[in-house]
């Protein structure tokens, strides 16, 4: 007899483990987390932390501005939240790291879970990352005051795709990317507003129409807002 299929977990590491769940403990992703189809877990970093004053960072070897997190606070931050048979992918949010995309998600939210370590300052001692095996995620390509808003971001994408948390799993599966392609225009009533009217074939209940009306709109928008997305087809 087997038990029940145990939640998507995350484990954040952070600073500020106050910004956790945040947002997340709303909407679909906080409906899905108080079912207990996932669970999240921050963790304080600085509970590791070195002195009286539990420091984290130090200065940059070779000089320079700003400061570093200390790669043997962080290690010892990861190693106390793993469990021994933890298979979960390590993830450090970070402006240099590969780009998050749709596929990356729900390889991600087809898993485990994650754990996921939120970096402050200029940055995290190179050792930690090579020692502790992390994987670098970004964003985007802008910096942030840490890798909190980035986890939430990735976390958002992933819980929405766990089973359950959409209302119909056809909702996920037309979006940006899924295809390959931007999303095509959305319409609903009124039918008329401010002169502008729904397109016609939109209302005339011919379904193969209708999904080549949609294809050529997401072809279109995709042409002229994410080429790349095409040359990667």
């Amino acid at each position: 007899m087997t038990g029940a299929p145990r939640p998507w977990r995350a484990t954040i590491l952070t600073l500020y483990p106050e910004m956790f769940p945040g947002p997340l403990g709303l909407s679909l992703s906080g409906d899905a987390l108080a079912r207990g189809a996932w669970s999240i877990e921050p963790r304080n970093i600085r509970d590791h932390g070195i002195g009286r004053h539990r420091s984290v960072d130090d200065t940059p070897s070779g000089g320079g501005a700003g400061m570093v997190l200390r790669c043997d606070v962080l290690a010892a931050a990861i190693d106390a939240a793993l469990d021994p048979d933890d298979a979960r992918p390590r993830l450090l949010m970070s402006p240099r790291g590969r780009p998050l995309t749709q596929a990356r998600v729900r390889a991600l939210a087809e898993g485990e879970g994650v754990i996921v370590v939120c970096g402050r300052f200029e940055g995290v001692d190179e050792r930690v990352i090579e020692g502790r095996g992390l994987e670098e995620v970004s964003i985007g390509d802008y910096i942030l005051s840490g890798g909190e808003i980035a986890a939430l971001t990735l976390l958002d994408a992933c819980v929405r795709l766990l089973p359950g948390t959409m209302g119909k799993a056809a909702s996920g599966e037309e979006e940006s990317f899924e295809g390959g392609l931007l999303e095509y225009p959305h319409y609903t009533r009124p039918r008329d507003w401010e002169g502008r009217g729904i397109p016609q074939v939109l209302a005339g209940g011919n379904h193969g129409a209708i999904a080549a009306w949609r294809r050529e709109r997401a072809l279109e928008i995709t042409r002229a807002r994410r080429p790349d997305l095409l040359s990667e087809t």
